[in-house]
């Protein structure tokens, strides 16, 4: 999906999610709760496309070896980049996938919904041409059921990069079934038709990934909803949208259908959107959304959904009194749980916790020394590109000694909404807890002049620590801010301070000019009294 919030996160002991039979991937749940391998959509069409990619029908498993240097169980991002390392480097690999191959990025998270969040990008740029650029006066001719057929299309597309065939041909014994530990260092898979196997492996890693996690909230389940899993199936574009959750993933999809065209309403607990975010961050989108006739129902606990022909009726309760939102579709974006049930962890000698997932020390490793965990089963960061870097280190740590910490990555993710919000690092809040002290720069965007052509409003914050250049943290507000963020992160990695980046020559004009503007007004504020006294008297002699 999108960059997931950390916080973000499914609690078994509250939550349940729409398909409980998850070991070894992530399945899209369906109004019949069928696992996603066995849907069989029509032929000729990109599902059809996608599914013969990701998880052929006619796939037979590969004779087993008598013991494999590593096997890998789920096939996500965490698990593709373990397995395709690994077998690179000479190692025999064994990948095992339930679901669909490319996991929750592929087939339900980050490519469907960029390819959604651009389409109702485009469609509102041609609805403002004329107000905002003296462009063209569009009206009419939306057609949802097209913008939705484009992302399937390109997904189908990027599926062949994540399919069994490829992985086959990279030197990866490819077994897709679920997967179940039956000993510390053995695995069962059961192949569903495709073939049985017992692997052995002298390392294994768990990459089974996390599922949409959905509240106990009475009547729910008896209405049926939708979450990231199952949105994207949509062919239709609903009226009314009641989406529950104020998140990245519900902010991102409420902001999308309302510029589809959508009469959206957030329902939440806390008094605003993106609470993880700073306050006038979280601000920006929320006014961005209420722009684009996003309603909100904030500080509600919803008491129950029920059908009432073919509408849903979402009822809360707020300081003492009741009320509804009336809709066509619910959409349920409350979190994520961690995908461990039915691996038989316990006989892998595996602690877990079903609300945070597997346990792992810094180096990834779980309490079987023999077996490492990566990605979002194990890790508080659910985002597509740290389950990439995780897996780096499981390689190394696995079958090279090695010693890399999960700790030392510098971890950037972006609300993928419009404007977009991107943040590295610490936020103020977190060096106060860690008792450091910092100072904090806060540029507007529209100091540069690319934001004013471009009509955008923002700005970037940097937090400093206090008597250095150097970089702890830093959260940039803008349409494209994802884009521009890595600079920050790059020096934060390098230990490059803002110093060096005030050297830095950025083209003109662009937005990361901000950036610079961030460098020059931290060098002015250097400029003390005793330092401009000095000058004075210099230009005195010189002059």
């Amino acid at each position: 999906m999108s960059d997931q919030d950390p916080k973000e996160q499914g609690d078994p002991k509250e939550h349940s999610a729409p398909n409980e039979d998850s070991a070894g991937g992530n399945a899209p749940a369906h109004d019949d709760h069928r696992p996603a391998w066995s849907v069989d959509p029509p032929a000729g069409t990109p599902d059809r496309e996608l599914i013969d990619q990701v998880h052929p029908p006619d796939w037979t498993n590969p004779e087993p070896r008598d013991r494999y240097h590593l096997v890998v169980v789920g096939a996500g991002t965490a698990g593709l980049i373990t397995a395709a390392g690994a077998a690179g480097l000479g190692a025999k690999v064994a990948l095992v996938e339930r679901s669909l191959m490319g996991g929750d990025c592929l087939n339900v998270g980050c490519v469907p919904s960029k390819g959604v969040i651009r389409a109702a990008r485009a469609w509102q740029d041609a609805r403002e041409a004329a107000e905002r650029f003296g462009g063209p006066v569009t009206a009419g001719g939306e057609d949802f059921a097209a913008a939705l057929g484009r992302m399937r299309q390109i997904r189908a597309d990027i599926s062949h990069h994540d399919s069994a065939q490829r992985y086959t041909d990279l030197g990866v014994d490819m077994f897709l079934g679920s997967g179940s530990f039956t000993g510390p260092d053995t695995l069962r898979v059961d192949g569903h038709g495709h073939g049985d196997a017992v692997l052995h492996f002298r390392r294994g890693v768990i990459t089974t990934g996390a599922r949409a996690a959905a509240p106990p909230i009475p009547g729910l389940e008896e209405a049926g909803y939708l979450t990231n899993e199952n949105v994207f199936d949509l062919r239709e574009l609903p009226p009314r949208l009641a989406v529950i959750g104020g998140g990245p993933i519900g902010c991102e999809l409420a902001q999308s259908f309302a510029r589809f065209g959508s009469r959206v309403t957030i329902l939440d607990m806390a008094d605003h959107v993106l609470t993880r975010e700073d306050a006038d961050a979280a601000e920006a989108v929320q006014k961005a959304l209420a722009a684009d006739g996003v309603e909100f129902e904030f500080g509600v606990g919803i008491t129950g959904v029920r059908r009432d022909g073919g509408e849903r009726l979402v009822e809360f309760e707020r300081g003492g009194e009741t009320g509804r939102v009336v809709a066509d579709q619910v959409l349920v974006a409350v979190g994520r749980a961690p995908n461990v049930d039915g691996l038989g962890l316990e006989k892998a000698q595996v602690r877990y916790d079903p609300k945070k997932g597997v346990e792992v020390d810094d180096r990834l490793r779980t309490s079987n020394p023999h077996i490492f965990a990566a990605g979002d089963v194990a890790s508080k960061y659910k985002f597509t590109h740290m389950a990439d870097a995780e897996a780096r280190i499981v390689i190394q740590n696995a079958l090279f000694f090695g010693r890399k910490k999960a700790s030392d990555l510098i971890v950037p993710w972006v609300t993928f909404t419009s404007p977009e919000i991107a943040h590295v690092g610490m936020y103020e809040h977190d060096a106060e807890e860690q008792g450091i002290e910092v100072e904090t720069l806060t540029v507007p965007l529209q100091a540069t002049d690319r934001a004013k052509l471009d009509g955008e409003e923002g700005f970037l914050r940097l937090h400093l620590k206090k008597g250095s250049d150097e970089i702890l943290g830093a959260t940039l507000v803008s349409e494209h801010a994802g884009e521009t963020l890595s600079e920050i992160s790059l020096a934060m990695t390098a230990g490059v301070g803002l110093g060096k980046i005030a050297e830095v020559i950025h083209p003109y004009p662009t937005q990361a000019e901000v950036i610079k503007r961030a460098a020059d007004q931290w060098r002015r504020g250097k400029l003390t009294p005793t330092v401009s006294k000095i000058f004075k008297g210099w230009f005195k002699l010189f002059g």
